[in-house]
């Protein structure tokens, strides 16, 4: 299934609570049990003034109405095409 990355735009995300925060993860987290299986969140990074979040879904659409629903900007989303690591340089 395909792996998105969600650039969310929020102005001092960096400075939100462990509350604030915990906030925002359940309602994504509720969102998701309403959209069911197809859609999970992986991980999420906060930076001083964007989240970029790391989902697996079926299609660009649904994780745009997971945003929708949840009330969460997704600024940009781009399917992940790979993943490299340090590894990737050892033949």
């Amino acid at each position: 299934m395909p792996k998105y990355m969600i650039e969310r735009d929020i102005p001092g995300a960096g400075k939100l609570s462990a509350q604030e925060l915990q906030a925002i993860s359940q309602k994504s987290c509720g969102v998701l049990n309403q959209l069911g299986s197809k859609i999970q969140w992986v991980q999420s990074y906060v930076t001083d003034d964007k989240i970029y979040c790391v989902y697996i879904a079926p299609s660009q659409e649904l994780v745009r109405e997971h945003a929708e629903k949840g009330g969460f900007p997704a600024n940009r989303v781009s399917e992940v095409k790979t993943i490299i690591d340090p590894t990737t340089s050892e033949a």
